[in-house]
């Protein structure tokens, strides 16, 4: 799909590309002179291809955290001149829609370094709102966690292992939403300081101020990440915790079941044995005798496990 935004005066100011079929990068081409990067050029990872000035256009592509039915970041490159700004995206992302809804109502930028300073200023306020609800998940997280397992040992242990297997593969998620706008917001921060270095001699002085403060914003949006990140490896550890005492429960019972059992085995095997000459077999109150002594190696054991304090 290819748009073309005009600005307030009628000239074209940006061009936006929009998974371009084979004819719409020709005529893009042929009508600006703009060499239109390919999708694989645009997810290369090297800075050189990332970020390059040629014949006065700025070059520079980053991932991009998506909408959120996209399961990763995609690619998104932006040739910016002093007389258009030319855009290659392969998906639906939120700033763009934003942007062209302000053309379409008649909000059109002047040049091509403002539509250029909107569109990463609607990237990364899509950003912000999506570590915010991040956060808000960790915090119901955090809650399930140490609520439900932290105050009291649950009763129904398969219960609680199925919830603690969902716990984890929600963080899980968690942490891979922030990996993927750990991405974006760190190409974030490669290309804004690397537009302005090569446009000072014609980029106007409110875009300048404009992206100066988004490169703040996305400072601020990266340490609140890593704290973001943190929080996830701390919740994984709890709820990794949480399991292995769950088995280590499971562990200490069974050993308490086992060496509980040994000393009654072993006082019926002696009894069990078909030899002649054994007296209990002869006295009155023998059969008695056999099954409190039974009893007594059970409850023996039982009682010092429970002094110990093993459960």
């Amino acid at each position: 799909m290819l748009n073309v935004c005009p600005s307030s005066s009628g000239k074209p100011v940006w061009v936006d590309l929009f998974d371009p079929t084979p004819q719409e990068i020709s005529q893009v081409e042929s009508e600006w002179q703009l060499q239109v990067p390919s999708r694989h050029q645009l997810e290369e990872i090297e800075t050189s291809s990332r970020l390059s000035v040629r014949n006065g256009e700025i070059h520079v592509n980053m991932p991009v955290v998506a909408h959120d039915n996209e399961e990763a970041p995609t690619a998104l490159g932006f040739i910016l001149t002093k007389v258009v700004l030319l855009t290659v995206r392969f998906t639906h992302l939120h700033g763009f829609d934003l942007a062209i809804e302000r053309f379409n109502r008649g909000e059109a930028s002047k040049t091509s370094s403002e539509v250029f300073a909107t569109l990463i200023e609607g990237i990364t306020d899509y950003a912000a709102d999506a570590l915010e609800h991040i956060g808000v998940e960790l915090v119901g997280v955090s809650r399930r966690v140490f609520h439900n397992y932290g105050s009291k040992r649950p009763r129904n242990t398969a219960r609680a292992n199925r919830a603690l297997r969902e716990i984890l593969v929600d963080v899980g998620v968690c942490g891979e939403k922030l990996s993927q706008i750990r991405e974006s917001l760190l190409g974030l921060q490669r290309i804004v300081p690397f537009a302005l270095d090569n446009s000072k001699d014609w980029i106007a002085a409110e875009v300048t101020e404009r992206l100066h403060t988004a490169t703040q914003d996305l400072q601020s949006l990266v340490d609140f990440e890593i704290h973001l990140s943190n929080k996830v490896q701390f919740l994984l550890d709890a709820v990794l915790g949480f399991i292995n005492t769950e088995q280590n429960d499971i562990f200490k019972v069974l050993t308490i079941v086992s060496v509980v059992g040994i000393p009654p085995t072993l006082v019926a095997s002696m009894y069990g044995m078909n030899f002649e000459y054994m007296p209990e077999y002869h006295w009155h109150w023998g059969y008695p005798w056999g099954l409190a002594l039974i009893a007594m190696s059970a409850i023996l054991p039982t009682a010092w496990f429970k002094w110990r304090g093993w459960w």
